[in-house]
């Protein structure tokens, strides 16, 4: 370590006190004069440490209800100064203004408060001045001043100051400097994320606090890294740590089982970002076995998911996959045991949060963001576009196939039937080898596409697709509509026998 600085004073002002109280009585301990307000002077009075006034400093009160406490020259001064000038050590003489060596300063819970649905006043009560102020200007003259911004860091202070007998040296400093400017930047993004709601201003801030680093991006020549508060999301009861691929199959699985939440028990099995087999039963049991049937092939090393709990007798049948993550609200105690057999298995128990509304993408030297694709298509969406209609059990199978369809790579084409994925074609160039992709596979697996569903996530531009997927064996088609040649497929369903409907809604996923 080098330019070590002995501290001879702090400044604390923090909201929180908790985990406080041994920081102070090591400074106590090493002769630190410690300066305070309000609050944290109290706190710090009780604990039976000697501590001063910022007043007795400023020769102000706190004014205006709290809002202004630590606003001016004698404290900006003490920690602004550069104590290699000379003229700053002459004008703290000439102005009686005392040297701060550590400043530690939390902010007001500007996000809690937001979140917690109060009113638009205590929330404008919660945006901080004085601390935030006090943190750019400490974190800025990192070159004498350690900051203390975050109570999260309280430890790794109270560890520096105790091995190094209450000396910092630079590299300790500008950590913390950091340190600082992330709490002052997240605090700032979440301040205008608040006002601009209604996204009047062309502009985008994002900013997550949590971070981990990842073995490797999605391929161990890359480095990855996840930012976001996983445990809000889930709780993780086994398993080794999720990859960066891992959490791209996660969201996709998260995200399409979304769809199916309120419905009968339902199991998913996800691959590439892509289902391989989805089934809806009455038992979760059966919804697997179902959801397996659909591609055992492409099922080993999968992710699944379930909208419902797992218990035993599912988890006996799971045991036997290979299988990267499993996904459910809950299981029975029994299941755990089972599914707890092989080591690396990642176990999630996913909670019930609202996912964001927006989608982010890097793209060129920028980003795309876009509002999610929350539209489900329901029977209320429905136009019917031939002459033959689809029975009550096509129906379903069309918004089964649809949900499916929504939630897999374009151009797509999805096949149900009995509310069990058969097949699809996914992320291909042409929608007429979606089709084909999505009946080789079926046949593969010996599924019989006689009176299934059809969904596309666009229209049809020529009949083509319509003819093809007749000749398969499909009764029933669900698609968007809005191409000018829709007739062309309406005309050669009604001289087929082939019902079809539109939804009005395209579903592109690139």
């Amino acid at each position: 370590m080098n330019n070590l600085k002995q501290a001879k004073s702090a400044l604390i002002s923090v909201f929180s006190k908790d985990g406080l109280e041994p920081i102070v009585k090591k400074l106590d301990e090493q002769g630190v004069t410690i300066y305070s307000t309000g609050g944290t002077e109290k706190f710090i009075k009780d604990l039976g440490i000697n501590v001063i006034p910022v007043e007795d400093v400023t020769s102000y009160p706190s004014i205006l209800g709290g809002r202004v406490k630590t606003l001016h020259p004698k404290v900006f001064g003490g920690i602004l100064n550069r104590q290699d000038h000379d003229g700053d050590v002459a004008e703290l003489a000439q102005y009686e203004i005392p040297q701060l060596d550590i400043v530690i300063v939390d902010l007001y819970p500007f996000e809690k408060t937001v979140a917690s649905g109060a009113s638009e006043q205590d929330i404008i009560e919660k945006i901080d001045i004085g601390g935030i102020s006090l943190i750019r200007a400490a974190a800025k003259n990192f070159k004498d001043v350690i900051c203390v911004s975050s109570m999260e860091d309280y430890a790794e202070f109270l560890d520096i100051i105790t091995t190094q007998n209450g000396q910092t040296s630079i590299e300790n400093r500008k950590r913390f400097a950091a340190k600082a400017f992330n709490v002052s930047s997240h605090y700032d993004s979440a301040i205008f994320n608040y006002f601009n709601q209604t996204e009047e201003l062309e502009a985008y801030k994002v900013s997550e606090s949590n971070g981990q680093t990842l073995r490797y991006g999605e391929n161990p020549h890359q480095k990855g890294y996840f930012y976001g508060n996983m445990d809000e999301m889930f709780d993780k009861l086994h398993g080794k740590e999720l990859s960066y691929n891992n959490l791209l199959d996660v969201d996709a699985a998260v995200n399409l089982m979304g769809e199916f939440k309120n419905d009968d028990p339902t199991f998913a099995i996800l691959k590439h970002n892509n289902a391989c087999g989805v089934a809806t039963r009455a038992t979760i049991k059966e919804a697997y076995v179902d959801a397996l049937a659909g591609d055992p092939v492409s099922a080993f090393g999968g992710i699944l998911i379930s909208n419902t709990e797992i218990d035993a007798e599912t988890a006996e049948e799971i045991h036997s996959l290979f299988c990267e993550v499993v996904i459910a609200p809950s299981y029975s105690a029994q299941a755990l045991e089972v599914l707890k057999g092989k080591k690396n298995r990642i176990l999630l128990v996913q909670k019930d949060i609202e996912l964001p509304k927006t989608t982010v993408r890097s793209c060129l030297n920028g980003v795309l963001v876009q509002e999610k694709d929350l539209k489900t298509d329901v029977l209320e969406d429905i136009t019917y576009e031939t002459n033959n209609k689809p029975t009550e059990s096509e129906l379903k199978d069309l918004l089964f196939a649809s949900k499916i369809c929504k939630h897999t790579k374009s151009n797509t084409i999805v096949f149900a039937k009995n509310l069990q994925l058969c097949a699809s074609g996914t992320g291909q160039t042409s929608r007429v080898d979606a089709l084909r992709q999505a009946i080789e596979k079926a046949k593969s697996f010996s599924f019989d596409l006689n009176g299934a569903a059809m969904a596309s996530d666009a229209f049809f531009p020529f009949p083509d697709c319509v003819e093809i997927a007749d000749k398969a064996g499909i009764t029933s088609v669900i698609q968007p509509g809005g191409s000018i040649k829709d007739q062309l497929s309406i005309d050669y369903c009604n001289e087929n026998n082939v019902a079809m409907v539109f939804t009005g809604t395209r579903h592109f996923k690139h």
